[in-house]
């Protein structure tokens, strides 16, 4: 639970959020909890409950204006306030999420990242300077950054994320795979790749069987 909601709640906003930008770009004014079911299996009673959570109240009949929506959910999830944030990192995976450019929409600005590879330090991607990980405590307390994304080896993870914190850091978009130690007040959500690509072999293997046992 975050401030007394559900983090599952905060888990299907964005999937919501999604959809209903390509209703606003389709040129759609208004939506509601059954078509946003169609589109996302999820159940229109929990959607309404979820919505609610914003504070938005629908019309009779005509449902949510879209444009209420994105604005409510992108204030209902602080996208709205842009927070400046370091990457550590730059490898592979580092430099393909520096490369992003649509992390604004999110309320996320990479200004900084960090690697131990001189053939990597001093390179700009992006328009974001790569740094030596010597920098990072520093530069955080610096520039009062309260958020960090760790893209590093896993045997290393623990000891960027104490930097991390000791330079000041609230937050952790932690992508490493590594179970993180951090004080109750540091908020970590780790992206869990290995568990995601797990279910999807699984189920590919399912319909395989499933396709055999028709035959």
């Amino acid at each position: 639970m975050k401030n007394g909601v559900n983090d599952s709640a905060i888990r299907r906003l964005p999937i919501y959020y999604r959809h209903i930008l390509v209703m606003h770009t389709a040129g759609v004014e208004f939506t509601s909890a059954r078509i946003l079911s169609e589109l996302t299996g999820v159940h229109q009673t929990q959607i309404r409950k979820d919505i609610a959570l914003t504070g938005l109240v629908g019309i009779p009949k005509k449902g949510h204006n879209v444009n209420d929506l994105i604005e409510g959910i992108k204030s209902f999830l602080n996208w709205g306030n842009i927070k400046d944030t370091v990457l550590v990192g730059a490898g592979n995976l580092g430099k393909a999420i520096l490369k992003y450019d649509k992390f604004k929409d999110f309320g996320i600005q990479i200004v900084a990242a960090f690697d131990v590879d001189e053939e990597v330090i001093g390179k700009v991607i992006n328009n974001i300077k790569i740094y030596s990980a010597e920098e990072l405590q520093s530069i955080c307390i610096q520039k009062n950054i309260k958020l960090g994304i760790i893209c590093t080896p896993p045997e290393i993870s623990q000891k960027v994320t104490d930097e991390l914190i000791l330079g000041g850091i609230k937050g952790i978009w932690n992508f490493t795979q590594s179970q993180l130690n951090v004080p109750d007040e540091i908020v970590v959500e780790t992206v869990d790749l290995y568990r995601g690509l797990g279910v999807i072999s699984k189920r590919l293997s399912e319909k395989k069987i499933q396709k055999y046992k028709k035959k």
